[in-house]
């Protein structure tokens, strides 16, 4: 049920129901993308909502650091599908634009690669095909052969199966055929190495699994529909930045009606018949709910927040599974300005597969790196002082299955990415920085409830993917769903969005079949 534009003064005030006031139709556990798209997905469809959150604003991990005038995000940076945001206004009659400016990036990406050399993915293909060009002219031949095959996956992979539920085997046997013939079953890398020949740019084409927290040589194909998802729909920078996003997400939310609870850390979700009915906080509050939509990371929710009983038979089996890497983050400003650093910058280290294996299979933190760099400012000036710059460096590292002391780590690793980008893109970084700060894998296990500090939950290996990721609702407790990284189709934005859309999607099935049989039952 889709309300009329003048909808949203009617869903203002949730309904009514006898009982504790902590109850509602729907309970959603986490604030992240996910839980914000599914809040006002079911409140959309006439459901009064609670949703909660430990920390002390909504977001999840895209959190906003503020420290002596410079501003940081602190979660994702890279906004592509922005339909996916527009459809989240357009549910209650209002237009994104309205409320949030989306700025069109160019360069998409700048990569600085550890000879010295520089290419620019840019907005458009004839720019691009011209930095190739600079490379490896046959390269260009061979870009517009992997475009056709991400196009190609891109119309099964997003448009037939990032939103629709995978929840029996049967859905996910009826796309074998098509998963065949587009060889997903093949790695994003071999995939790439087909296409592109020259070295620099096979990394450069197949970095994208490193976004959702995969390794390019064990991340399926499918991931390759990100290039022509991009193509379709380009590369924006919310102004105000992620924060802005959140802030405005919120103000939506009270519109629409939804409870929003901060502060409130979910103990335990509570059981009984086989439903879920609800969750208990740490503080002792009781929220009593119809449906439960998980955002949190599934492993912790089924390790941790459901009754023992349970865990075994709902989970993935620890020992089979694959996580993501964790993720080194670094926040400074600099009381000067770099304009030669791109807004996305890709800073390339010497070892490439090599560097990779270091962090998904042995877990140690070698002593070379690669790095994605954010400057904001280069768009927004409003994140630093006048005549400084903001920024945010990820570094991906093992997570917390490597034995890594990230209290001494942490500090060396900041001296070595500082001394590593002051010798290539950013002279004199060492005295221009003002004040800095890092997350580490501890971090995301502690703030996050990240399980072993994985930066995206679990890898987006084939064996992870679709049926065989966590489902969008629990095989044996029908109520109990998810909107998460974790779960299919995966994380990033346009992943945890299409998340939402799935639950949706099942409960309105549920919905459905409800009302059809109480029709059946009044005919009778």
């Amino acid at each position: 049920m889709t309300p009329a534009p003048s909808a949203i003064q009617d869903l203002a005030a949730p309904h009514s129901k006898t009982g504790p006031a902590d109850q509602s139709d729907v309970l959603v556990i986490g604030a992240g993308f996910g839980g914000i798209a599914a809040a006002l997905r079911m409140r959309a469809r006439g459901h009064s909502v609670t949703l909660v959150d430990r920390l002390d604003a909504i977001g999840g991990r895209a959190q906003v650091f503020e420290r002596g005038g410079f501003r940081h995000d602190a979660g994702p940076t890279v906004i592509t599908a922005p339909f996916l945001f527009d459809e989240l206004f357009e549910l209650f009659g209002e237009r994104r634009e309205d409320h949030l400016d989306f700025r069109p990036l160019d360069p998409w990406y700048r990569f600085h690669f550890h000879d010295g050399n520089q290419f620019d993915y840019r907005a458009t293909v004839e720019d691009t095909n011209a930095e190739i060009e600079r490379f490896s002219p046959r390269d260009v031949a061979g870009y517009a052969g992997l475009l056709e095959t991400s196009r190609q996956i891109f119309e099964v992979g997003f448009e037939k199966l990032a939103d629709r539920p995978f929840t029996r085997f049967m859905t996910m046997m009826a796309q074998v055929p098509s998963l065949l013939r587009l060889r997903s079953y093949h790695t994003v890398a071999s995939l790439v190495n087909r296409h592109i020949k020259h070295p620099l740019l096979r990394q450069a084409f197949s970095i994208h699994p490193l976004l959702v927290g995969g390794n390019p040589f064990t991340t399926t194909s499918i991931y390759t529909l990100i290039h022509y998802l991009e193509r379709r729909w380009g590369v924006f920078f919310c102004m105000g930045g992620t924060g802005k996003l959140v802030e405005e997400l919120h103000r939506l939310l009270e519109r629409a009606g939804v409870n929003v609870e901060l502060g409130v850390d979910i103990e335990r979700i509570t059981m009984k018949g086989g439903r879920a009915t609800g969750a208990e906080s740490t503080d002792g509050r009781r929220y009593i709910a119809d449906r439960v939509i998980c955002n949190g990371d599934p492993p912790t929710v089924y390790q941790q927040m459901l009754p023992g009983e349970t865990r075994s038979k709902r989970a993935i089996p620890e020992a089979a599974t694959k996580y993501s890497m964790g993720l080194y983050v670094m926040f400074f400003g600099t009381r000067k300005q770099y304009p030669d650093v791109a807004h996305h910058t890709i800073w390339m280290g010497p070892r490439y597969r090599e560097l990779l294996a270091d962090i998904f299979d042995r877990k140690i933190l070698a002593d070379d790196f690669s790095l994605y760099l954010h400057r904001p400012t280069a768009t927004d000036s409003s994140f630093a002082p006048e005549g400084c710059d903001s920024f945010y460096v990820l570094c991906p590292v093992p997570n917390l299955l490597g034995d890594v002391d990230w209290e001494v780590e942490g500090p060396r690793l900041r001296d070595r990415i500082v001394a590593a980008l002051e010798e290539t893109i950013m002279p004199g970084l060492g005295e221009a920085i003002t004040d800095d700060f890092w997350m580490t894998p501890e971090d995301f296990k502690r703030d996050y409830r990240s399980m072993h500090g994985a930066g995206f939950s679990i890898a987006p290996i084939f064996t992870q993917s679709a049926w065989f990721r966590y489902h969008n609702r629990d095989p044996h407790i029908p109520n109990l769903y998810f909107s998460a990284a974790g779960a299919h189709p995966g994380a990033g934005m346009p992943g945890v969005l299409c998340s939402a859309k799935v639950v949706e999607r099942l409960i309105e099935e549920e919905d459905r079949a409800a009302a059809a049989s109480g029709r059946l039952a009044q005919g009778a």
